[in-house]
C-alpha cells in the first residue's frame, strides 16, 4: 500500500523527470513576428492609397479583436498587475514555474485544494496552438505535457517582453472580446495606454474566468486591491456589464468599398481612395443634401475618377447617417439617366457624320407613334424655341431635337452604342425603350456613367476602373469613339454660351478651369444627376431618394451640380486644365460668311447654315399632332376647354377646315370647343388651297350644354 510520504516522494521524482524530457525534447516554436502576422484581428482595416485608415469595418463575429499593438502602447499598470496576478515569477522562470508545479503536484497526490501552476508563457501556447487547450475544461497529461515542452520553447526563442505583448494580445477578458486593445475600448472606451490602476484591477480580475459573474470578479478585483473600494469596483461592473457593447468602429468614411473589398481573409486592403479627397466628397454631399432636405432630398452618390489610370479616387455610396437608407450603394445602384445619355447620341451622329455641331434641329411640339401610344416629348420648362443648331441643342439640353436625333440614328444603332460603353442594364431591344432612350429612359449606374464620361475625357479610349491597388494590373485603355467627334462634343459641353439659352451663362457648371459638364433629370424629378470632367479627372454626382419619391422644384443646376462644383474646385485649386489639342481630324472652318467659327469633321465643313424665309417656308399644323387622342375632363366647365389650333410658321391670313369624320359638318374657327368623335382638320391659305391636313380624336364627356362661340 503506497503512503502519502512516498507518494510525495513518488511525485517530485516524477516532476524531476518531466524536467530533464522537456528540456532535451522541446520544438522550436514560430518566431514572434510571425506569430504577429497570423493575427486576424476581427475589424478589417481599409486603407487609402498612402496607407491611411479610411475605414474599419468588423469582419469575424467569433470573436471581438482589434489589431495588434506593441507593448509600448500598453500601461505599465496593467502590465504589472497582470504579471503579479497571473505569473508572480513571470521574470525569474524558464516557461515553467516547477515550483509553483511540485506544489500542485504534491497537493493533488495529497488531496489538498491545488492552485494553478499555469505559467503566462504556458497560457500563451495555448492560445497559440488549439490542440494545447483543454476540452470542457479538462486538461490531459498529454497535454500538459505538451504544453510544457512548447513554454519551454518559446522562452528560449521569445523575450520576456515578447511574450507579455502576444499574451496581453491574444488573451480572452469578457465573452469575445479577446486582447486588450478590444477589451480597453470596448469595455472601458478608452485607449490601452490610459488603463489606471483602478481599470488594471478590473480587467485583470476577468482573466481567470471571462464569463464570470459581476460578483465573482468584483471579489478577485477587490483582492487585488487589497480590501480597498470593494463596493466600487461591483458598482462599476454592474455598469459596464449593463451596457451595449460600445461601438469601436474608429473611422467610416467607405463603407460601401469596405464591404466590397473587406472579408476575414483579407483584413487590410489598400484601395485607389484618397483619403482626403473622401472625407471632402462626404462633406461636400452631405452639407447639399442638408440644404436640399427642404425639396425632399435625402439621398446622393459621388464617384471621383482619374482619367489616366482608371484609378477610383473618391467613393461616397451615400450620405451616410441622415441618408433614408445608410446601406445602400448609391454609386452602384441603377436609376433613370434622365439627360446625361444625350452626348453619346450627338457623339454617335456626329462620327457617322449624319449631323455637324451647325445642322440645324427642330425643336417645336413632337407627337410620335409608337405602339403603346403618342410619345410627346416636352423639353425642361415646357417652352420650345423652333430650329436651333446641334450646339444649342445639346448644350442646352434641349429634349425634342435628341428625339429627332435618336429617329435620324436609329433605336438599335444607338443601343449598341451604349451597351459597347458598358452600360450593363440595357439588355432590351430598341423597340422596348423606344424614343425615351434619347432622353434617359434607361436605367444606368453611377459607376457605369462616370466611366463612359471618362471615355469622353481620355479622347475616346475606354478601360475599367479601378478600386483596389493589390488587383491585377487593368487592360491599358482601348479606342472605342472617334476622338473627332469627341472633341466636338466635349467642346459643346463646355460652352457657356451655348448652353445658356436653358441654364443662363452663371451656374454650377461654370468654372474658371477647362471643364465639361452634362446634367440630368428623370421623370418625375426622381433623379438628378452631373456628370463633367477636366483634363485629369471626372466626376459623377447623384441625387434623390432611395425609394423613389419625386424631388420637388429640383434641377441639375440646383441639385447635384453644386456638389459637382465644389469637387471639381477642390481637385483644380492649383492645377491648370486645358482642352486636349485639336485632333487630326477636326478642323475649324468660318460659317454664315461671318467671323463665328465652327468645329467640324474634315470633309464635313458647310460655309454657313440658316433657314429659308418664314414667307418660303411650307406652313404646316403644328398642334394638334396627326394621330393625337385629346381627353375631356367631366368635371372642368366646357368653357374652359377649348383647343387652339396652331400652325408653323403662323400667318394671319391662314383659315382652318375641322371636319367631323362622322357627321360631315365642317367648321371654320381657330378656337374650338372640343366634342367627343374623330376630326379632320385642314390648313388653307388665304385662296383656300390647302397646305397641312391632320387627323385626331376627342374622347370623354362633356356637360350637357355646350357653349358655342
Amino acid at each position: 500500500m503506497l503512503t502519502k510520504s512516498r507518494a510525495y516522494v513518488l511525485g517530485l521524482f516524477a516532476i524531476f523527470v518531466v524536467c530533464l524530457l522537456a528540456l532535451f525534447l522541446t520544438e522550436s516554436p514560430p518566431p514572434f513576428e510571425s506569430a504577429k502576422t497570423q493575427f486576424r484581428p476581427s475589424e478589417a482595416q481599409l486603407l487609402d492609397r498612402n496607407g491611411q485608415i479610411i475605414h474599419e469595418l468588423r469582419v469575424d463575429f467569433r470573436g471581438r479583436r482589434l489589431p495588434w499593438i506593441g507593448l509600448e502602447q500598453i500601461s505599465p499598470v496593467l502590465a504589472k498587475t497582470v504579471v503579479t496576478a497571473e505569473d508572480r515569477r513571470f521574470y525569474g522562470h524558464g516557461g515553467v514555474d516547477w515550483l509553483a508545479l511540485a506544489g500542485g503536484t504534491v497537493n493533488a497526490i495529497k488531496g489538498s485544494p491545488s492552485r494553478g501552476a499555469s505559467t503566462i508563457t504556458m497560457q500563451l501556447t495555448a492560445l497559440l496552438d488549439p490542440s494545447l487547450r483543454p476540452k470542457h475544461n479538462q486538461r490531459t497529461l498529454q497535454q500538459k505535457w505538451a504544453q510544457i515542452r512548447a513554454a519551454l520553447a518559446l522562452e528560449r526563442a521569445w523575450s520576456k517582453a515578447q511574450i507579455l505583448e502576444a499574451y496581453l494580445n491574444l488573451v480572452s477578458f469578457r465573452g469575445e472580446i479577446a486582447g486588450i486593445h478590444a477589451a480597453s475600448r470596448v469595455l472601458l472606451g478608452k485607449a490601452p495606454s490610459g488603463i489606471d490602476q483602478s481599470d488594471a484591477f478590473l480587467l485583470t480580475a476577468m482573466l481567470p474566468s471571462p464569463n464570470g459573474k459581476p460578483q465573482q470578479i468584483a471579489r478577485r478585483a477587490c483582492a487585488l486591491a487589497r480590501g480597498s473600494n470593494c463596493s466600487a469596483y461591483m458598482s462599476r461592473l454592474e455598469t459596464i456589464f449593463a451596457q451595449p457593447a460600445r461601438d469601436i468602429q474608429r473611422i467610416a468614411l467607405a463603407p460601401q468599398v469596405a464591404r466590397q473589398l473587406l472579408n476575414k481573409n483579407s483584413p487590410s486592403v489598400r484601395t485607389t481612395l484618397n483619403g482626403d479627397l473622401q472625407r471632402y466628397a462626404l462633406q461636400a454631399l452631405q452639407q447639399e443634401l442638408a440644404q436640399l432636405k427642404s425639396r425632399n432630398v435625402n439621398d446622393g452618390a459621388v464617384l471621383v475618377v482619374d482619367n489616366q489610370s482608371g484609378d477610383v479616387l473618391a467613393y461616397v455610396g451615400n450620405g451616410g447617417a441622415a441618408s433614408s437608407a445608410a446601406h445602400v450603394d448609391g454609386v452602384r445602384a441603377f436609376r433613370q439617366a434622365g439627360s446625361t445619355l444625350k452626348p453619346f447620341l450627338y457623339q454617335l451622329a456626329l462620327e457617322r457624320k449624319m449631323l455637324t455641331a451647325v445642322s440645324l434641329l427642330d425643336d417645336s411640339p413632337a407627337n410620335i407613334s409608337t405602339p403603346t401610344g403618342l410619345y410627346v416629348p416636352q423639353n425642361y420648362d415646357r417652352t420650345f424655341r423652333g430650329w436651333v443648331t446641334v450646339r444649342v441643342a445639346l448644350a442646352s439640353s434641349l429634349n425634342v431635337p435628341a428625339v429627332r436625333t435618336l429617329a435620324l440614328i436609329g433605336g438599335d444603332g444607338f443601343l449598341q452604342r451604349l451597351r459597347a460603353l458598358g452600360f450593363s442594364q440595357l439588355q432590351e431591344g430598341d423597340e422596348f425603350y423606344g424614343p425615351s432612350l434619347a432622353l434617359g429612359g434607361a436605367e444606368v449606374s453611377l459607376w457605369e456613367l462616370t466611366n463612359a464620361y471618362r471615355t469622353f475625357a481620355s479622347e475616346g479610349r475606354q478601360g475599367p476602373l479601378q478600386l483596389s491597388l493589390a488587383s491585377k494590373a487593368s487592360p491599358a485603355a482601348a479606342s472605342m469613339l472617334d476622338p473627332g467627334a469627341v472633341y466636338i462634343v466635349n467642346d459643346i459641353l463646355s460652352d457657356r454660351a451655348a448652353r445658356s439659352l436653358s441654364f443662363g451663362l452663371e451656374n454650377s457648371l461654370a468654372t474658371p478651369y477647362w471643364s465639361a459638364a452634362k446634367t440630368g433629370t428623370s421623370k418625375d424629378m426622381r433623379d438628378n444627376w452631373c456628370i463633367g470632367f477636366t483634363s485629369r479627372f471626372t466626376v459623377g454626382v447623384w441625387v434623390g431618394n432611395f425609394d423613389g419619391s419625386p424631388m420637388t422644384n429640383v434641377s441639375g443646376v440646383t441639385g447635384a451640380a453644386p456638389i459637382w462644383l465644389a469637387l471639381m474646385n477642390y481637385l483644380n485649386t492649383n492645377s491648370k486644365q486645358d482642352a486636349h489639342p485639336l485632333p487630326k481630324n477636326v478642323v475649324r472652318a468660318a460659317v454664315n460668311d461671318s467671323a463665328q467659327t465652327e468645329l467640324f469633321l474634315t470633309g464635313t465643313e458647310t460655309s454657313g447654315s440658316a433657314l429659308k424665309p418664314t414667307a418660303t417656308q411650307q406652313a404646316r399644323i403644328a398642334y394638334p399632332r396627326d394621330g393625337e387622342i385629346l381627353s375631356l375632363d367631366p368635371d372642368i366647365p366646357a368653357a374652359n376647354q377649348r383647343v387652339r389650333f396652331e400652325a408653323a410658321p403662323g400667318n394671319a391670313t391662314h383659315r382652318w377646315s375641322l371636319i367631323d369624320t362622322k357627321t360631315g359638318v365642317a367648321t371654320k374657327l381657330s378656337w374650338w370647343p372640343p366634342q367627343p368623335g374623330k376630326f379632320t382638320l385642314a390648313l388653307l391659305d388665304s385662296n383656300g388651297i390647302q397646305l397641312d391636313v391632320i387627323h385626331f380624336e376627342v374622347r370623354g364627356a362633356i356637360a350637357a350644354r355646350q357653349i358655342n362661340r
